[in-house]
């Protein structure tokens, strides 16, 4: 009795192996991902970059059409979907690193894939690991089904996206090289639902505004504290500060925001609704500039933001300050240069001793993409696989993504996640980040149009 059992229990695991669905081998992956710790420092991209490469060779990807790079103790992956070649390529891009995360302070170990009250748990489970997951496992599946596109689908996934970018920038070189005509990015993007799980909106990514850094310093020839002297370079920098934190830039407007203010603030109603709406008709319209600048979620839509994020000073507690520096971070609108922005906080400086220089770690300046009618169509035909006549809105992100390296060589680039997700479930970068469990089969069918729809 105990082989015929053993060998029933066998077929059963085989039989279920076989019958393993896409969102079975989907939730696999981002289990794998998740519990690779990809965090700056622990030099676990390169083992995700090779698992992963590792699961599209075994699906029928040419050895030589996945190459893991190393790039210092990162990584970064490419992988090709061989088309016909009757069209230019196109990429698909996301991230595999992740922000650190102190078990210390998570619920639950933030680098084991927990499933809970309908939920899945983890840190990177939303950013940037459910994307990659949900493109992985499609390109895997398009090729059990035979798929022939007319391009090449080139997959891009870097390994730094979190810190300095530098695997992205280099992908990004490698798609000019191969004459990539646009990319989709998984990591910008996606849909927001109310509460009730209805959608509020979906949002087209074709712009993002620049992310810059500048050092603001004032040195001074310091002294003993008993001896004090003016100026303070404490008290000089202090308030050179005060004066840059209260500088408004110029409300600016593009095709970009003035479609998704108008969308989002017909939805939304109320007094901050209104003024989405009347921006958009008239962007020197005083009142619904100051009421949008009045909210954080608004603010960062109508022009380039700059704040004071860290403070450096001082070399001991007896002692008069001899240097200080501050650092302005800014969030600089489309087509606004870096050294623009500089020059206006020298102004709002309005001090001589006051020296702002740029860091030159910055990221290069990111130039909107153009809308172009077939990756609308494309999403259109994706969203409304989920939520039918449902209208997708153009829209800008307030913050970085990898785009930024594309769109400075000029390649387009278009944030399109499949995620769909509530307000108060949005944990990127904080505690107990989360997704539902119901968001892997709706963005696997997601992918899937859109792959298909802009490569067949």
């Amino acid at each position: 009795m105990r082989l015929p059992l053993i060998l029933a229990l066998l077929t059963t695991a085989s039989a279920t192996a076989v019958a393993a669905t896409p969102v079975d081998e989907a939730r696999a992956i981002l289990k794998e991902a998740v519990e690779t710790p990809t965090v700056a420092g622990r030099h676990q991209v390169p083992v995700l970059a090779e698992t992963l490469r590792a699961r599209l060779v075994a699906a029928g990807f040419a050895s030589s059409d996945v190459v893991v790079q190393k790039v210092g103790d990162n990584a970064i992956l490419s992988a090709v979907y061989r088309g016909t070649g009757k069209a230019r390529p196109i990429a698909v891009i996301g991230h595999m690193d992740v922000v650190e995360a102190d078990p210390k302070d998570w619920t639950r170990d933030p680098f084991k894939l927990i499933e809970e009250g309908g939920y899945l748990f983890g840190r990177g489970v939303f950013d940037n690991k459910f994307d990659v997951s949900m493109i992985v496992e499609t390109l895997i599946r398009l090729k059990a089904e035979g798929f022939k596109p007319r391009r090449d689908i080139i997959l891009y996934l870097s390994g730094d996206e979190e810190t300095a970018g530098t695997t992205a920038a280099i992908q990004a070189k490698q798609a000019k090289a191969a004459n990539v005509e646009f990319v989709l990015n998984g990591d910008s993007g996606g849909g927001l639902l109310d509460t009730n799980g209805k959608p509020l909106e979906y949002n087209l990514s074709a712009a993002e505004k620049s992310y810059a850094d500048f050092q603001a310093t004032v040195t001074n020839p310091g002294g003993h504290s008993s001896l004090p002297t003016t100026p303070n370079a404490i008290v000089q920098l202090a308030a050179a500060t005060e004066r840059m934190a209260a500088h408004q830039f110029p409300a600016q407007l593009n095709d970009i925001t003035r479609a998704s203010l108008k969308a989002a603030g017909t939805k939304r109603g109320g007094a901050l609704g209104a003024a989405m709406v009347a921006f958009a008709a008239n962007p020197t319209d005083a009142a619904a500039i100051a009421t949008l600048r009045g909210d954080p979620e608004t603010i960062g839509q109508i022009g380039t933001t700059c704040v004071p994020t860290m403070i450096n000073g001082g070399h001991a507690p007896n002692a008069l300050p001899q240097r200080v520096t501050v650092n302005i971070n800014c969030r600089i609108f489309p087509g606004i240069e870096i050294e623009t922005i500089r020059q206006a906080l020298v102004a709002a400086a309005a001090d001589p001793a006051v020296t702002i220089k740029i860091d030159p770690d910055n990221f290069p300046a990111s130039p909107p993409s153009p809308l172009r009618p077939d990756v609308v169509a494309a999403v259109d035909h994706a969203v409304h696989g989920r939520f039918p006549g449902f209208v997708v809105v153009p829209g800008m992100d307030a913050g970085a993504s990898d785009s930024v390296f594309y769109r400075a060589l000029g390649i387009p680039s278009y944030g399109v996640s499949g995620m769909f997700i509530k307000g108060p479930d949005v944990f990127i970068h904080g505690l107990n980040e989360r997704i539902p469990v119901d968001s892997i089969a709706p963005a696997l069918a997601h992918w899937h149009v859109l792959l298909t729809d802009l490569s067949k």
